[in-house]
């Protein structure tokens, strides 16, 4: 008997990713650090540090604001400060 396990991931496919709005994204411009839910928001958190500084004040708020809709809270003292600028 094959076992089935559900889980979410943070892994978009290429078509799922072309769905997207651009407001889905933290970088809606460029169209990176995908935002459609809370396991995508917690992996944007992780990944922020890769976003180069002229990014990184949108990116901030724009996760802060996709956080509060998905009640994902974000302890990162780096992005509530980057949020700030």
């Amino acid at each position: 008997m094959a076992r089935t396990k559900e889980w979410v991931s943070d892994r978009l496919s290429t078509e799922e990713r072309k769905e997207l709005d651009d407001s889905e994204f933290g970088l809606p411009k460029l169209r990176e650090f995908p935002l459609p839910d809370a396991a995508h928001v917690r992996a944007a958190e992780a990944y922020f540090r890769y976003a180069s500084d002229s990014n990184k004040p949108e990116l901030a708020r724009n996760i802060l604001k996709k956080a509060k809709e998905f009640g994902v809270h974000i302890q990162s003292p780096t992005i509530l400060s980057w949020a700030e600028k």
